[in-house]
């Protein structure tokens, strides 16, 4: 990925350079480095793709039947595992 639309990828979604290092858990000043080079490194791409995937599902609103069913769902679940409690 250009650096360039690492850049306006992190732009539209409210995160500067400095945020992203701390996300990534990488050095700022790598971050920085990319700039230089042009590029950034090829996991960028991905990480950034999965990153806007989850803001969008956080963002997404259900009503509470959907909630209700996601938790009768999540409960299924817990029993099939053996678990059998809600955590």
């Amino acid at each position: 990925m250009e650096y360039k639309e690492f850049k306006e990828i992190l732009k539209k979604n409210n995160l500067t350079i400095k945020r992203f290092s701390e996300l990534a858990n990488i050095s700022y000043a790598t971050c920085n480095n990319w700039s230089n080079k042009g590029s950034v490194s090829s996991w960028v791409n991905s990480w950034l793709t999965l990153y806007v995937e989850n803001k969008n599902l956080k963002n997404d609103k259900i009503d509470d039947e959907e909630y209700q069913e996601l938790l009768q769902l999540r409960k299924s679940f817990q029993v099939l595992m053996g678990k059998g409690k809600v955590i």
